[in-house]
């Protein structure tokens, strides 16, 4: 009678075995692949304003090379982790794709012991990167289910030093400031004034501008003093729109025009045509 227990102990002890090393090969392969474009990245970063290949972009790969990114998108999107696309959260939002996030985290260019604001939390990924580089991540997300899900998915990483807020970003974190870097990962006519006010001089705002999401550049602005900023383009880009009290209007008067790159071509998109002024 205790051979067939015997039996099942063994089958279930095989089954535990089998799963554990699917698990491990599966995680394996997610790192090969997070290698792997890790590299894509710097190759085309490289390839498109050689510049642009520097030690903070070094920095910002080796933050995206530390995320897992295929536990910030769903159980079914999990094989398209690792390519260069956005891919959908949910609530008409998306995951960036991660050239996009490490271009834009290589220009804000967090560091150890700094402050960051993000606005537009989606699924925590740049919240997660953003976290490798500084000591406090404050990031705010306007859609209560994806503020709730990235803050339990966060905390679920270890990641101790991200605070997720909901609501419109448009007003910054006032009790939070001043940044060091603040990341926008959503297109505008123009930069909020509060975020511009929180942002420490010397600090860097990273954030898609242009009159229409097919008319945005990604714009660098670097506070230089109280009342003066510079600023350049990494080139076009297109986003999802800022939402709330900075949505954009349609036929907005925002800017257009080009401004002066930060390198000595684009690395947003290179191969992306913003559509023609109306």
């Amino acid at each position: 009678m205790k051979a067939p227990c015997h039996s099942a102990l063994s089958i279930g002890t095989l089954v535990v075995a089998a799963l554990a090393a699917s698990a491990t090969a599966q995680d394996h392969g997610f790192a090969q692949a997070r290698a792997a474009m890790v590299e894509s990245i710097r190759a085309a970063v490289r390839a498109a304003a050689p510049s642009a290949d520097n030690a903070a972009l070094g920095r910002a790969l080796s933050a995206v090379g530390g995320v897992p990114r295929e536990a910030f998108v769903s159980p079914e999107q999990q094989a398209d982790a690792y390519r260069e696309t956005p891919l959908p959260i949910g609530y008409d939002q998306s995951i960036s794709d991660p050239y996009t996030v490490a271009v834009m985290t290589a220009a804000a260019d967090p560091r150890p012991g700094g402050r960051v604001l993000d606005i537009g939390t989606g699924s925590g990924y740049q919240a997660a990167v953003l976290a490798r580089l500084s000591a406090q991540v404050s990031s705010i997300e306007i859609v209560p289910q994806l503020a709730d899900q990235a803050r339990a998915r966060l905390a679920g990483l270890g990641f101790a030093n991200v605070e997720v807020r909901t609501g419109d970003g448009y007003a910054g974190w006032p009790e939070r400031a001043p940044f060091d870097a603040i990341i926008v990962a959503a297109g505008a006519a123009r930069v909020p004034q509060p975020l511009l006010d929180q942002l420490r001089i010397g600090g860097r705002l990273v954030m898609p501008i242009g009159r229409s999401w097919a008319t945005e550049q990604i714009l660098v602005i670097t506070r230089t003093s109280d009342t003066d900023y510079r600023r350049c383009s990494l080139g076009w880009s297109m986003f999802v729109p800022l939402t709330g009290r900075g949505e954009r209007a349609p036929n907005s008067n925002g800017l257009f025009e080009r401004l002066p790159l930060c390198f000595e071509d684009e690395v947003a998109h290179p191969d992306f045509e913003p559509a023609p002024p109306r």
